[in-house]
């Protein structure tokens, strides 16, 4: 990621949205009453943090891409969140809706042509599906706030530091040749 962005603060933008997720999850195993097993619970938690990156690299990438067409940074973050916002909920909606059906515990019955309510099977992916549902919910309505927040701040504080640095270069070089002359910068 490092260098993907050619940066090193935005792969932690990027990591942030995953600790988002992270809560997501464990509220709900909470709200389930699912304890946290470590195999079905940790892929779940491996599955949850590759949608949520996925989504946080799109929107951050876009952004980039913006601000290289010229774009000011309050415009870029606010149309990249607009143009990736369909495809991010889609993505979320699409896999929340898919695990519904593990989490409520339904599943169909191919050998006897029938709906069974409380299956075998959906209860043995029933910790992973509330991991991968709720962190997903919760990451990416997050990530859709969060991360173009500190994307935004971030580049004003390296702007800010930026100005601040060609500030007291300034003052600092113009003290120098009042002190010793123009001529003593061409020595």
């Amino acid at each position: 990621l490092v260098a993907q962005f050619n940066s090193i603060s935005q792969p932690f933008l990027i990591m942030t949205s995953v600790i988002l997720g992270l809560g997501g999850a464990f509220l709900g195993l909470m709200l389930h009453g699912q304890p946290f097993g470590i195999i079905m619970t940790g892929v779940g938690v491996i599955s949850l943090a590759g949608v949520v990156v996925n989504n946080a690299i799109v929107l951050i990438d876009y952004t980039n891409k913006l601000m290289a067409r010229g774009y000011p940074l309050k415009e870029a973050v606010i149309g990249a969140g607009a143009t990736r916002l369909r495809p991010v909920l889609l993505t979320a909606i699409t896999t929340i809706l898919g695990l519904v059906p593990m989490i409520t515990g339904v599943s169909y019955d191919f050998h006897n042509f029938s709906i069974a309510w409380v299956s075998e099977s959906s209860q043995w992916w029933r910790s992973m599906a509330v991991v991968v549902a709720w962190g997903l919910s919760i990451a990416t309505f997050l990530t859709l706030v969060v991360v173009p927040s500190m994307y935004y701040l971030l580049q004003r504080s390296k702007e800010r530091s930026s100005d601040m640095r060609a500030w007291l270069h300034s003052k600092y070089w113009g003290l120098f040749q009042r002190l010793f002359g123009e001529d003593a910068g061409h020595r």
